[in-house]
């Protein structure tokens, strides 16, 4: 059926595999396309590599059977990112439609050369999921820039070629080099540029083919210019413009410059009417006199109607789960155009690669003179072997013939192939939006049917590891990107090339998989709270990191911060960050000496954890006075950031880099965390061995010392964390000029329900011990809440009035100047409204009565300058998720104020210590209610939140979970969950499974995420001020 023209017959000369080892990629147990009868045609198709290949298919065929044809032929599994396209009659390149005939649509097929190109650019390159997709992306980047559609500044344009040179020649050898970029061109300012690609050519080395493409990949995404093709356009006044479509929405360019975006979620509607094409937007609550419908001018109906489609398909392609269904055909009158997408979305697409097993195919790479075995294993060769004894052992690895040269290859393991990649689509929800003739209705996405509130980011990871001895940095458009690839996980940046598929943490094992590991792996409950011990100190060296290193990096050099806080903070950090440097790696070692991966041949002496702890211990007691040091430096931080907007401006900017996923006045609270950590493991150590285990006697002397240095250091660490509580509290709240009082203490905030004059109205209260503040969330740019009264709790008197008012769960509150009648969402949350509020008028009733500042303080309409965003209204509008994981917006709407109002629950004081002294990581399985497979993460429980992350390495998280609200229990028999050590999250429709791998890890994680859940009383917080004395 394929008939190659005008090119020598060298087997693996196309793309794909050689003739001899050609295969489908069609699901398993299907053939090739049925071809419907009729006279056999010849269509040419020019690849991506500028081959041409000769198809034989009949005059009735449609368009899906050719492309599926030309995937078949390259042995393309993920072809859905591409399409066919091809000049028409009327000069115009348009999309080959697969629903239709090819020769309703291809007038004369002769004279026609069909090009197969990228249709569809997703946002991170990481959810291609072959190699052979991602070398096809990096040639169409190639040609992209040839021919000058992909633009960018002059280091941005030697760095790309620079990489396309290294993974068709290999390494640097100057000669070679430079006569190589003589023969070929590939940007049109190649020759003024040759030296800088020459200079970034030479830092390559090392660096395979797979890695150069996916380099290429991870610049070329960040330009503006990426996977845009421009349509020319004029707005109502006549101005030239462009627009163009992507996976986030609708774009306007002017030149080369974007001037505006709409988002999916901000468009309700698309349509064209002749020469006009219309965007209709939702109403915007900030913006009353903002523009309901745009109108731009194109050339004709039919460039309006081309570029209509394909704004259909890539909303379908990104936007929905499944391919939406064909609607019914009238029975008198049509209405507009029958176009809708026709494929599978991108989401099938990543789940039909997951869940299916292929073959690993080689392929060669036309331009490329390397001498390399495409596709045949992820894993460089010296990783091959290292994994090999762990391959044989789980019966997942098998070996082949290569084609190419090597006597023996691994082949990929096919659980690797299960790998998601990514969260992005997960965060995207379910769109019910179906193109609808002419005019496409675009739905709102209901995100709480699948992942609510699920925060992204990008992720940057490779298919293969890779060690280059150069570590620069470059420009891409203007913005620093660093290109440092050989840096090791002990504790520094990992490398960008260090994929979740080379580690024992990155993919989803099957279930033989995990009988085999749990079953090779110890199971004495000592090894897994030891396994504990090294899994939150992988967290807490990365806490200590965005202090050490990001906050050093972003503000630590700025001549707004004086030297005497530098030093203050830095001088006592590093000591600190340096010493757990060390103990993670004895740790680490320990623990492969216990399962036997290294020195397997001597067990008995190593079986324990109590000795390290030890030895660590007694280190960690010379820094002592570092710790003491760091509440100074919180102390001296804000009262700098008071006095210096430039420095209030600095630390802003940097909560919102993603590195910095909690509030930062908390990580400079971590280490006294840390020692509650170390107390906690060591009491479960030692409950767990009996007095005569050889580590009991080292545990016990741990314990001691660690008891030793937390009574030492809790009375800082309660002042600590109120002061840090009242710093956060203060950014959340306007109309009020000095939270941060001394003396005064949090002690609860939550929703109550005030009653007015309009009824029952929703508000905030924040309970301190000398005041109770209620606030609303206003519409302000700033997202915050704003203070409308305050409640001096001297002489305040409580009082239930359910039978008063006829309102549930209400209570009156009478003070000196006003009363107040709220009502609580539930019996259980009036109660501890009550209990809190009562503890609180009896200190300040102890006190000398209200402070001046309570009675003098002034209720102003200011807006806060620190925060700018649009403002949020609904619980969808916090749990929606980005549809692009390239962007994190600067408003302070996912705090643990806002996931309060929104859950109409409220927390105490007594909470945040525990949920941050709770703090618990490690590696779980995460199921969706709907989904079939386990997806593998890393897992970070701390700040009544989960954060996710592809592997413990990672330096921030892909999305994270607010638990505040959601119940924890163990699936039922009905769910079908037939697997061990599973734990189920719900709120009211979201529903998540978790699945551990022991039953001491499944009982810690069900412990800790319910003290996020449970609220605890006031009892708790008066007994947490005397602690136990081991």
């Amino acid at each position: 059926m394929v008939e190659p023209e005008e090119r020598p017959s060298v087997a693996g000369q196309r793309l794909g595999a050689p003739e001899s080892m050609g295969i489908s990629t069609l699901e398993p147990g299907q053939r090739p396309p049925t071809m419907p009868p009729g006279r056999q045609v010849s269509i040419r198709v020019q690849m991506l590599d500028d081959t041409q290949e000769v198809f034989e298919v009949s005059q009735r065929a449609s368009g899906k059977v050719l492309f599926d044809l030309v995937c078949a032929h390259l042995n393309l599994i993920e072809g859905d990112y591409f399409g066919l396209e091809y000049q028409d009659q009327r000069k115009m390149i348009v999309w080959l439609d697969l629903l239709k005939p090819i020769f309703k649509q291809i007038r004369r097929p002769k004279n026609t050369i069909l090009r197969f190109v990228v249709k569809f650019f997703p946002p991170d390159h990481t959810q291609l999921l072959e190699e052979l997709t991602r070398y096809l992306f990096a040639l169409q980047i190639k040609h992209d820039l040839a021919c000058g559609r992909l633009t960018c500044n002059e280091s941005s344009a030697a760095l790309l070629v620079s990489h396309i040179v290294q993974s068709e020649i290999g390494d640097f050898d100057e000669v070679q080099c430079k006569q190589h970029l003589l023969n070929n061109k590939y940007i049109p300012e190649q020759d003024t540029l040759m030296d800088k690609i020459i200079e970034y050519h030479r830092k390559h080395i090392g660096q395979t083919p797979a890695e150069s493409d996916y380099q290429l990949l991870e610049i070329a995404r960040r330009l503006e210019m990426y996977g845009v093709r421009l349509y020319p356009a004029k707005d109502r006044e006549g101005t030239k413009l462009s627009l163009a479509v992507a996976h986030s929405g609708v774009l306007v360019f002017q030149g080369h410059t974007k001037i505006n975006a709409f988002n999916w979620s901000k468009v309700r509607k698309l349509s064209f009417k002749r020469k006009r094409f219309l965007i209709k937007l939702r109403p915007d609550l900030n913006q009353s006199n903002c523009q309901d419908t745009l109108e731009f001018m194109m050339g004709s109906r039919d460039c309006c109607k081309v570029f209509w489609k394909i704004c259909v398909e890539y909303h379908a392609f990104f936007r929905l789960f499944e391919e939406p269904k064909p609607k019914p055909k009238p029975v008198l009158f049509t209405r507009g155009s029958s176009f809708r997408f026709s494929g599978r979305t991108q989401r099938q697409v990543i789940d039909y690669v997951k869940d299916s097993e292929f073959k690993k195919v080689p392929f060669e790479r036309k331009h490329s003179k390397i001498q390399s075995n495409s596709s045949l294993s992820p894993f460089p060769p010296r990783l091959c072997a290292e994994g090999q004894e762990e391959r044989n052992a789980s019966a997942s690895g098998h070996q082949m013939d290569s084609p190419i040269g090597r006597t023996q290859v691994t082949v990929e393991n096919p659980a690797l192939q299960r790998y998601t990649g990514s969260l992005t689509l997960q965060t995207n929800g379910c769109r019910n939006g179906t193109p609808d003739e002419a005019d496409t209705r675009l739905k709102p996405s209901p995100t709480k049917q699948q992942a609510e509130h699920l925060s992204t980011g990008p992720v940057s990871r490779s298919p293969q590891h890779s060690e280059s001895p150069s570590a620069g940095q470059v420009m891409v458009n203007g913005q620093k990107q660093s290109l440092n690839l050989g840096q090791s996980p002990d504790g520094r940046q990992p490398s960008p090339l260090t994929s979740p598929l080379l580690t024992d943490t990155g993919f989803v094992r099957t279930d033989d998989e995990d009988e085999v590991r749990r079953k090779r792996f110890p199971t004495d409950k000592a090894y897994f709270i030891a396994k504990e011990l090294l899994t939150t100190e992988r967290t807490y060296l990365k806490d200590l990191e965005v202090i050490t290193v990001s906050f050093q990096k972003s503000v630590g050099k700025d001549e707004a911060l004086p030297d005497s806080l530098r030093n203050l903070i830095f001088a006592n950090f590093e000591p600190v960050y340096k010493f757990h440097e060390t103990f993670l790696k004895d740790v680490e070692q320990r623990l492969a000496q216990w399962e036997g991966r290294s020195n397997a041949h001597i067990k008995g002496d190593y079986q324990r954890i109590g000795d390290v702890m030890l030895k660590n211990i007694q280190g960690l007691k010379l820094l002592t006075a570092n710790f003491q040091k760091h509440s100074e430096a919180l102390l001296e931080l804000e009262r700098m950031c008071r006095s210096s907007r430039k420095l209030e401006g600095l630390c802003r900017d940097f909560e919102l880099q993603k590195v910095c996923y909690l509030p930062l006045n908390i990580f400079f609270l971590r280490p006294l965390h840390r020692l509650m950590h170390y107390k906690q493991i060591l009491e479960r150590l030692c409950k767990h061995y009996p007095p005569t285990h050889d580590d009991f006697r080292d545990s016990r002397a741990a314990l001691a010392d660690v008891s030793e240095m937390v009574v030492q250091l809790h009375g800082t660490l309660i002042k600590m964390e109120n002061f840090q509580k009242l710093l956060e509290l203060k950014k959340d709240l306007t109309g009020i000029d000095n939270l941060a009082l001394p003396g005064r203490e949090f002690i609860r905030l939550g929703c109550l329900s005030k009653l007015s004059g309009k009824g029952l109205q929703q508000r905030m209260f924040f309970l301190f011990n000398d005041v109770l503040m209620y606030t609303s969330r206003g519409l302000t740019a700033s997202n915050q809440f704003k203070v409308h009264g305050q409640l001096p709790l001297y002489g305040m008197t409580i009082r239930e009035s359910e039978d008063e008012w006829g309102v549930p769960h209400s209570f009156t509150l009478f003070g000196q100047r006003q009363s107040v009648v709220v009502a609580a969402s539930s019996a259980s949350e009036m109660e501890k409204w009550v209990e809190d509020i009562k503890m609180a008028i009896e200190l300040a009733d102890k006190c000398n009565g209200p402070s001046a500042e309570i009675l003098s303080s002034s209720f102003t309409d200011s807006k806060s300058p620190e925060e700018s965003s649009a403002d949020q209204e609904s619980e969808d509008d916090l749990s929606a998720s980005r549809t692009s994981l390239e962007r994190q917006t600067p408003h302070r709407g996912n705090t643990t104020v806002h996931v309060c109002w929104h859950r109409n629950t409220s927390v105490s004081m007594v909470d945040f210590s525990v949920a941050l002294e709770n703090q618990l990581s490690g590696n779980l399985l995460r199921k969706f209610k709907n989904s079939n497979g386990w997806q593998k993460l890393w897992v970070v429980f701390t700040n009544f939140s989960l954060f996710f992350y592809k592997t413990h390495q990672d330096e921030y998280p892909l999305a994270s979970l607010p638990l505040l609200g959601y119940s924890i229990t163990i699936p039922s028999e009905s769910e079908n969950i037939h697997k061990d050590y599973v734990f189920k999250l719900h709120f009211k429709s979201h529903v998540y499974y978790f699945r551990s791998e022991s039953e001491y890890t499944f009982e810690r994680w069900m412990e800790v995420i319910r003290s996020a859940t449970c609220s605890s009383s006031h009892i708790r917080s008066l007994s947490r001020k005397e602690p136990h004395v081991y």
